[in-house]
């Protein structure tokens, strides 16, 4: 990265993909930590359904047994708390605007650099019109056309030097434009990568506690009926897992499945950014110079092009 061309701001938004690549990552691990652990209550519904065949006191300590591993158990959930997801919205949230607003102030600075062009070619039509008029005017008095001669060759002599050198100029300014324009491209991915982050994190945040809440429900009933221990209320319990139990495993894929999908949008939104940085690099800018003027210079320890 230290030698391409590239906004500042697109650190940090490399830095707000890794954080959420990790963070996916460790979900992930959660869910997989999960099935380990419910392991002990698809043994328990597994023991209910077969207990025509086995003594019902026998069934009960082995029920009781895996329900009571089951409440020991951490919930793998446990360390992805609101506050966690509201300070990593709230932190992406600000990088959007960050994002949108150095985008915005591009294309301002580029729109403004397009009318100076134009603005600047027709002053440049407008002078050398007038002196071709003035050669017209004085051709018409050719003894006053001699005396002014010398003055009107040199006046047209300097409008075909500003000329070119005008037209040199406006290759500089369509570099600095074009490299404007491209700096621009690469926020605007950004910032869709970013704003598509936010989102997918806000649906996970409501699945994570769905699936949370539904692991601490099931703690609490087992709890309940170890601490009980009457015939009842075990029969209750198992009838209860058994009938949310698909539930709960819908629940516990659907996170999976999006948390998945985070990720892979993720890398997905990084490579097309890294893609424009990259292709960015293969267009002569100014020489290989970056410009100082309206985007910022590239300082001595950094080639990142800063615009504010």
């Amino acid at each position: 990265m230290g030698s391409l061309k590239f906004h500042h701001l697109l650190l940090d938004y490399f830095e707000a993909g890794l954080e959420g690549s990790n963070f996916c990552e460790s979900l992930l691990r959660s869910i997989h930590q999960t099935r380990v652990h419910y392991q002990k209550i698809t043994s328990v519904i597994m023991i209910s359904k077969r207990i025509q065949d086995v003594n019902d006191e026998q069934c009960s300590v082995i029920i009781h047994e895996e329900l009571a591993g089951f409440v020991v158990l951490k919930n793998p959930f446990a360390i992805f708390s609101p506050e966690l997801f509201r300070v990593i919205h709230e932190a992406n949230q600000d990088l959007f605007h960050k994002l949108t607003s150095a985008r915005e102030k591009l294309k301002r600075q580029a729109k403004f650099r397009r009318i100076s062009k134009k603005i600047g070619s027709l002053f440049l039509v407008i002078s050398h019109t007038t002196c071709i008029i003035a050669l017209l005017m004085l051709a018409f008095h050719s003894l006053i056309g001699m005396i002014a001669a010398p003055g009107l060759a040199a006046c047209l002599f300097g409008t075909r030097k500003t000329k070119k050198s005008r037209s040199s100029c406006n290759h500089q300014q369509e570099l600095k434009t074009g490299l404007l324009e491209r700096l621009g491209a690469q926020l605007d991915s950004s910032a869709k990568g970013i704003y598509i982050l936010i989102n997918d994190f806000d649906t996970i945040s409501r699945l994570v506690w769905r699936v949370q809440d539904e692991i601490e429900h099931r703690k609490a009933i087992a709890d309940k009926c170890i601490k009980n221990g009457k015939v009842e209320v075990l029969k209750e319990v198992v009838r209860e897992l058994r009938l949310h139990d698909s539930i709960f495993m819908e629940q516990l894929k659907e996170l999976e499945e999006h948390t998945k999908l985070c990720f892979h949008t993720i890398n997905r939104s990084r490579k097309l950014v890294l893609q424009e940085i990259v292709d960015a690099q293969a267009r002569p800018l100014n020489n290989g110079v970056v410009p100082a003027e309206g985007t910022g210079g590239r300082s001595s320890s950094s080639s990142v092009l800063r615009t504010d």
